[in-house]
């Protein structure tokens, strides 16, 4: 369909209640002339909707290839954590002037403390489009002040209850509000145990909130208590996405790509995210293959300790895999607290001790059936015990370490923890058979 066409298929889509988010490839297909044409013909709160629903970066391409003056008017009617989000994508020089076309001062100088926030913190996710209400007024009147203010908030379920110094006191749902008599004060109603986060809470944290307490939306205030904003639980899914996302990458040794989309990512720089990674995992290879080097008499003597090189490796990275990534994951969802890291870990290790027992008893039988050695099932037995009772303990023990001392343990949970495992398996494997050389011979 032609420019004209579309226009009047997206109006016409948008009236009828169609959710902005299912007309976004219609927009993706466009050259740029044409997504120019189309946001500048289109009833700016049509823009601001599709917009919204875009994701940051392509907000942010969007944004650039408009004229300032269409820009900054689109800027004006959005969501405030929305349009501090999509100025946070520009380049400072981008943002500021952005800000400066802004007629009106008090907006400018209010995405301007916005965005004095980092990104990744509740003070970058908050809006300040929300209810709060004084302690001292009837039900009624807070129910009249709603319906005037309430088209202009993010969400009307919760209307949070402020002294005369903005402090955040507490906390009533629309459903109290509605329910409490006439003449009833909303200090009698609220309730005074409100659950909030500091504006300098990381995000990961803040979704912890949220999902602990099962809220819609939690007030963000400073340190003297004054209630600056919320983050409603739509921000909060975006962000436990993100993080999920994140971890899931660096779990699989490749660093997240940051501001693109994962098809629309040139080659060049896929390659100097993962590569690395890969290099880290090669080096990795070379020393263990060094420890093969070094015990090559061994495997020319008895060439059948060769046949058992894969599996031991491949159990102890199994069992490493899985430690790792359930610790990873375990802290990351706040299954784990800090103060359980030591419990866990020793339970961890007595897992690991515990399957290494069963496997080695296993793979002991096997090899002693197919080669009639009972000190080449021996061999085989405790190597495999203690190679997946060590990779049990690496696979917890390095991540925990990287958690303790402030670093993301999901970036150790990949080629660190596999290149560790590799060496130290082979090495237990070796040491065990040359202890038995004697009878293997």
């Amino acid at each position: 369909m032609n420019l004209d066409e579309l226009l009047l298929h997206i109006t016409g889509e948008l009236k009828a209640g169609t959710h902005p988010g299912d007309l976004l490839k219609l927009i993706e297909e466009l050259e740029e002339q044409e997504k120019i044409d189309l946001m500048n013909r289109l009833e700016s709160e049509d823009a601001v909707a599709l917009l919204e629903e875009m994701e940051d970066y392509d907000q942010a391409d969007l944004i650039r290839l408009l004229s300032n003056e269409r820009a900054s008017e689109i800027l004006r009617k959005m969501s405030s954590d929305d349009a501090a989000d999509l100025l946070g994508e520009l380049s400072p020089a981008e943002a500021q002037e952005m800000l400066e076309r802004l007629d009106l001062e008090e907006e400018a100088v209010h995405f301007g403390d916005l965005l004095k926030y980092p990104e990744e913190t509740a003070g970058g996710l908050m809006t300040t489009e929300f209810i709060s209400l004084p302690a001292d007024i009837p039900v009624e009147e807070a129910i009249a002040r709603l319906r005037e203010i309430a088209p202009e908030a993010e969400t009307i379920y919760y209307v949070y209850v402020v002294d005369p110094e903005g402090r955040l006191i507490g906390v009533l749902s629309l459903r109290d509000l509605i329910a409490s008599s006439d003449g009833t004060f909303l200090k009698n109603v609220m309730r005074h145990n409100v659950i909030s986060v500091n504006a300098e809470m990381d995000q990961e944290e803040v979704a912890r909130v949220v999902s602990k307490y099962d809220l819609l939306a939690v007030p963000v205030v400073d340190e003297q208590e004054r209630l600056l904003g919320i983050i409603t639980v739509d921000d909060v899914l975006d962000v436990m996405e993100q993080e999920a996302t994140e971890d899931i990458y660096r779990l699989a040794g490749a660093s997240e790509v940051e501001g693109i989309e994962l098809t629309e990512a040139s080659v060049g720089k896929v390659v100097r995210l993962r590569l690395p990674w890969l290099l880290i995992s090669m080096v990795g290879g070379m020393l263990s293959g060094s420890v093969i080097g070094v015990y090559e008499d061994t495997l020319q003597a008895i060439v059948v300790l060769a046949i058992f090189i894969p599996v031991i490796m491949d159990m102890g990275g199994n069992v490493g895999t899985q430690s790792s990534t359930i610790f990873v994951r375990g802290l990351a969802t706040g299954e784990i607290e800090r103060s359980e890291v030591w419990p866990y870990f020793f339970r961890e290790v007595k897992i690991g001790a515990t399957m290494g027992v069963i496997c080695g008893i296993a793979i002991s039988i096997a090899a002693y059936a197919w080669q009639n050695n009972p000190y080449l099932g021996l061999v085989v037995g405790i190597a495999m015990t203690a190679t997946i009772s060590v990779a049990a303990l690496i696979g917890t023990l390095v991540p925990m370490i990287c958690n303790m001392v402030n670093i993301d343990p999901a970036i150790t949970a990949g080629p660190f923890v596999t290149t560790i495992k590799d060496v130290t398996g082979l090495l237990i494997y070796f040491l065990v058979a040359s202890a038995f050389i004697e009878h293997l011979l």
